[in-house]
């Protein structure tokens, strides 16, 4: 008897430390929403686009808002995280090369110190290498809203400020628009929005900017 149940602990104990190492190098299910800015149209006309190569192009705003789900074990509902930015060339150029770039991460100030180290991780495996070098995390309130379809507006404290339109008829200035970059990160749904407003008005990157009235937004989805 004594053998045998020295077997079942030792064989519970291997269960509860494989479960563990699984739960927090594996993430969960994880969806919400994506907003993106860039300091180039991403969807215009062969004109626009040749034009801002190498001259615009080097900024962007990536930022995460998680409906519900968790990363490698750490539960994120109802939280955001957002990565700014500055590259070495225009991004998504086939020519240049952009790397390495710097950014600055802000996380939700109301996550604990563990969902902190979540959103950081989470962004960076998004990303991928426009993450690489994080010169600042921040922590700062982040608010999201989507007031109808194409319209957003992101407020990362004072750091980061981004309202977006859908695209109209009057945002078509030669009638041959198009996709001149795709997202920066992996989606289940986008589609290129108006920038209204993209401010950054953070430390870090040494350059502060403001974007407006400009064809340059992604919205989306996402779930991994």
């Amino acid at each position: 008897m004594r053998k045998s149940g020295f077997g079942f602990l030792l064989f519970a104990s291997v269960l509860a430390a494989a479960s563990f190492v699984h739960a927090a190098d594996a993430p969960s299910s994880i969806t919400g929403e994506y907003l993106e800015t860039r300091s180039a149209d991403v969807y215009a006309g062969p004109c626009v686009s040749n034009s801002e190569v190498n001259l615009v192009g080097d900024q962007a705003i990536l930022s995460w808002r998680v409906n519900r789900g968790s990363w490698q074990g750490v539960p994120l509902d109802g939280l955001g995280v957002v990565a700014v930015v500055k590259a070495k060339a225009t991004i998504g150029d086939p020519y240049a090369n952009p790397y390495p770039a710097k950014a600055v991460l802000i996380v939700d100030e109301r996550a604990n110190a563990a969902q902190r180290q979540a959103l950081e991780r989470f962004a960076h495996a998004k990303a991928g290498r426009l993450l690489d070098h994080i010169v600042s995390v921040e922590a700062a309130p982040i608010r999201f809203e989507e007031h109808e379809h194409g319209a957003a507006v992101l407020n990362a404290g004072d750091i980061v400020r981004i309202q977006t339109r859908m695209m109209s008829e009057k945002d078509h200035l030669c009638g041959n628009e198009d996709l001149c970059y795709k997202p920066l990160t992996n989606l289940s749904h986008s589609m290129p929005v108006f920038t209204l407003l993209s401010q950054f008005e953070g430390q870090g990157l040494d350059v502060k900017w403001r974007v407006a009235d400009k064809s340059s937004a992604f919205l989306g989805t996402f779930s991994y």
